[in-house]
């Protein structure tokens, strides 16, 4: 009989929770099962100690015996230290780009690193000249104005700005009379 530990999905409707089981590998994903290990819980966060929770011992009972887990469950197992990871095999040539998709991504890089170095090399410059622009105006001392003194200016200032007094005329001399004729 060959054994295995998997997982078998309980819950409702899109909220899954997983029973950790021993079963024979012929049974149904969620049908009889030999031993409940522990349980599995995806909608917690990673950290969450309640996320794969399994009897430690119980599992290396059945590893012992000649139990395998599944790819899943041994990566579980291999977080917690119960069982060593499985290899995983790198991908073949097939999953990668053709030559001329290789092609343009290699551009693209290049394209990126140039830009790269250019955004780096002008932000180096204008820090040093800052520095030397805060030092020459550290070194230079403007000179001290009493507020006494700028007082004084602004009032002279506005007096002499006042508006000369205007002269008033009567209607009669500043208006010509509708009766007389331009002369033309």
């Amino acid at each position: 009989m060959a054994l295995k530990i998997r997982m078998a999905r309980g819950g409702s409707k899109k909220r899954p929770v997983y029973r950790v089981v021993v079963t024979d590998s012929r049974n149904p994903r969620d049908g009889k099962f030999i031993e409940k290990l522990g349980m599995h819980d995806p909608l917690l966060s990673n950290d969450h100690p309640q996320r794969f929770a399994v009897n430690e011992e119980r599992v290396r009972y059945w590893l012992s015996v000649g139990a395998q887990s599944s790819d899943r469950v041994n990566r579980y197992l291999a977080k917690l230290g119960i069982e060593k990871a499985q290899e995983r095999f790198e991908q073949t040539k097939k999953n990668q780009p053709k030559k001329k998709a290789q092609e343009r991504i290699a551009v693209d890089i290049k394209k990126q690193q140039a830009a790269a170095e250019l955004a780096a090399q002008p932000q180096a410059e204008p820090e040093v000249l800052v520095e030397e622009a805060v030092i020459d105006v550290v070194a230079e001392e403007a000179p001290v104005v009493q507020a006494e003194d700028v007082i004084t200016e602004v009032e002279a200032d506005v007096v002499s700005e006042e508006a000369p007094a205007v002269t008033e005329t009567s209607e009669e001399e500043s208006t010509p009379d509708a009766s007389e004729e331009p002369s033309a």
